[in-house]
This record gives C-alpha cells, structure tokens and sequence, in this order.
C-alpha cells in the first residue's frame, strides 16, 4: 500500500482542516517545497497536495503554485482542487505532475470526466468521492460537503469503467483522527476490484495502516496524524509495506 503524506494549500500555506470547515483551519509553519523535500527524504515516492483556495471557489487559485511545486518536488505529485476544465488539468500534466484529482465535477459534468479519462487514461485521472454513511451506504457529497447528490459511490463509480484509481473519503472521519472507516475501505475494495482504492479521512497512527492495507487500499492519504507527529512518515511508510 502506497502512503501518501498529503499537504493543503491555503493562500500559500500548509494547513489541514477539520472535516472540510474553512472556518476551522490549523496552519503549519512548513514552507511547501520544504515539506515536500522531506517528505522525500522519508522515503515517499507520492505526495498528495491540495489546492483548497481552488477548490472552494470551483476554479484554480492557487495552480501557479502547484506548478512549480510540481517541477521541483522530488516525488510525484496526485493534485488537487479546483480543476474544471481540459486546459487546467493539461497544464498539470506539462509541470510535471503525475495525477490529477477529480472531485464533483464526477457527479456533475460526467461527460466532462470521461473526456478527461479517455484523453489522459486512467492511470493519470483521480476520481475522489467523498461520502456521508447514510443507513450503512456511502452516499456521495458535493458542493464543498454541502450538498448531496443522491448517489451512492457504486453508482457514481459505475459510470467511468476507464477509471483506474478511486480516491474515498469518508466525511465524518476527515481531520478528526477517529480512525478510518475499515469497514467502508474493505466493502469498496471488494465491490470495485478494478479500482485501486486510496483511503481518506481520520487515520491516527501507523496501526490504521496496516488495517487498511489488510482491508485492501492501494493507498492511504495521511494528512493531520503526520502534521502533527503523531507518527513518523518513514515509520508509516515500513508498515504500509510501500
């Protein structure tokens, strides 16, 4: 399973946020290109970084940022946050980044996103569903968690068989270091074996990792646990086994 040490932007600065509340940000002194060197250091191959100024206003902010993250980060950069458009994402991929993240523009402008599949392959193409447990089903939010879509992840899934990588968060869990919902992670790595699914929201320490490894994520997204050393990076990336 692939650890990635995820870093969110705000206005130029690393911050994490609890359960996706702009209103509740914590900012960490780092400087982004720093983080992103030592996170290298540690061993990391990925890194996952965020745009969250890009993605709140639903176009890009801060990608004049990203982009020379991207040409200088010692590892492959998964980006994310505010992409909406062909020439946004290409652009991505000129500086340098290795995959760009898809959020609700997947329940909103699908073709758009099977565009986007069939142009860069699903390799290159993120798709992130970030879910309330609604009755026991994932069901999808949008709108910044605002709103729902009245879908559920295997249905939204469904609709992109170019899809290769499935990026889950469950809401109730981001930020607040409860533990990840293994339950989910195992359910969707079952129902969706084509997908390499990567695990978002709430891990705490390195014992997460291993459970979720066991439950089937190629990947877990490590953001607020690393920040605020509960863990070391190196230590999580040796149990992760990648």
């Amino acid at each position: 399973m692939i650890v990635y040490p995820a870093m969110d932007l705000m206005n130029g600065r690393c911050v994490r946020l609890a359960q996706g509340r702009f209103d509740d940000a914590t900012v960490y002194p780092a400087d982004p290109a720093a983080a992103l060197a030592r996170f290298a250091e540690a061993g990391a191959s990925w890194a996952h970084v965020v745009d969250l100024d890009g993605a709140r206003a639903g176009r890009p902010a801060q990608h004049e940022l990203l982009a020379r993250l991207a040409a200088d980060a010692p590892l492959k950069l998964q980006v994310a946050g505010g992409f909406r458009t062909p020439d946004q994402v290409a652009r991505m991929f000129d500086a340098g980044v290795a995959r760009v993240v898809i959020g609700s523009l997947a329940v909103k402008q699908p073709d758009a996103v099977a565009a986007l599949l069939d142009a860069h392959g699903g390799d290159r193409i993120v798709l992130a569903l970030d879910v309330n447990i609604v009755g026991g089903t994932p069901m999808v939010a949008t709108a910044g968690w605002t709103e729902s879509s009245g879908r559920t992840l295997y249905d939204v899934a469904a609709a992109f068989p170019a899809a290769r990588h499935l990026l889950v968060t469950d809401i109730g869990r981001d930020g607040m270091l409860l533990g990840p919902n293994i339950g989910l992670i195992a359910e969707v790595a079952r129902r969706l074996p084509r997908l390499a699914v990567q695990a978002s929201g709430g891990i705490a320490g390195v014992r997460d990792l291993g459970e979720l490894a066991a439950a089937g994520a190629a990947g877990a997204i490590v953001g607020k646990a690393l920040w605020e050393g509960r863990f070391e990076l190196d230590e999580a990336i040796r149990i992760a086994g990648a």
